[in-house]
C-alpha cells in the first residue's frame, strides 16, 4: 500500500512533498561559515581549558596525598600494634619472674623490716580525686605517748 493511496474513513492524505536539495559546495559553505571562532570567544575556551586541566591536576595530587596518608597511618597502627603485643609480652614475663614471697623474705630477713603497727599508720585524706597524694611539705612525726 502506498503512501498517497487513500483509505476510507481514515485521516486525510498527507501531501506528496519534494524536497530541494541543495548543492553539496553550498552545504560546505555554510557548515563553514557557522564554525567561525572570534579571537575572544577562542581566548575564553582556551582560559576554561586551562583552568579545567589545573584543577583536574590539583585534584589528582590532592587524592594522591590522601592515599599517602592513608597508608602512612596504616603503617603507624601497624607498628602501634606490634609496640602494644612486645610491651604485654614484656609485661608478661617481668610480673611472672617475680615470687612475692622471696620480696617478702628478703625484706625482713636482710634488710630488717616489719609490719606497721597499729599507732604507724597516718591516713590522709586526698581531695583532689586523684589515686596518689603529693607530697609538698615534711610528713608531721607522731608523739608516742
Amino acid at each position: 500500500m502506498a503512501r498517497s493511496e487513500y483509505i476510507r474513513g481514515t485521516s486525510v492524505r498527507k501531501p506528496n512533498r519534494e524536497y530541494r536539495r541543495t548543492p553539496l559546495h553550498v552545504q560546505e559553505t555554510t557548515h563553514t561559515r557557522k564554525h567561525h571562532m572570534s579571537l575572544g570567544y577562542l581566548l575564553f575556551l582556551s582560559l576554561a581549558m586551562t583552568l579545567m586541566v589545573s584543577t583536574l591536576a590539583w585534584y589528582i595530587s590532592l587524592q594522591s596525598q590522601i592515599k599517602g596518608s592513608v597508608k602512612n597511618i596504616a603503617t603507624l597502627e601497624s607498628q602501634l600494634n606490634n609496640l602494644k603485643q612486645d610491651n604485654d609480652e614484656a609485661y608478661n614475663r617481668a610480673s611472672g619472674n617475680v615470687d612475692l614471697d622471696e620480696v617478702k623474705r628478703i625484706a625482713i630477713q636482710e634488710y630488717g623490716m616489719t609490719y606497721a603497727t597499729e599507732g604507724q599508720i597516718v591516713r590522709y585524706s586526698d581531695e583532689g580525686g586523684n589515686d596518689y597524694v603529693r607530697q609538698l611539705a615534711p610528713i608531721p612525726e607522731i608523739n608516742k605517748n
